[in-house]
């Protein structure tokens, strides 16, 4: 199976083991010597109703993800446990 990293975007990942919507695709996570996905990104929600900006993000490994259809992602696992701080910036050193 292919997939664009654009059709990837459009997905809203959604944790089974709890039903809860964590958001939609940002970013993804490449091995780039192995030329493999690692992880998805997907920015937290909002605190401050939006005015203090986003400060985490859920990173949730490959391996977590149970299925991708046409609409949604379903990842089996716990979101407190993936969710990072950003970096200041937003870019990665």
């Amino acid at each position: 199976m292919s997939m664009k990293f654009t059709q990837l975007q459009c997905k809203e990942v959604i944790c089974v083991s709890d039903g809860r919507r964590l958001g939609f695709i940002a970013d993804v996570q490449v091995e780039i010597t192995e030329g493999k996905v690692c992880a998805i990104v997907v920015p937290a929600p909002c605190k401050g109703l939006g005015m203090l900006g986003r400060r985490e993000e859920f990173v949730i490994p490959w391996s977590a993800i149970r299925r991708i259809g046409p609409d949604i992602v379903l990842v089996d696992t716990h979101p407190d446990e993936c969710r990072v701080c950003r970096s200041r910036g937003g870019k990665d050193n």
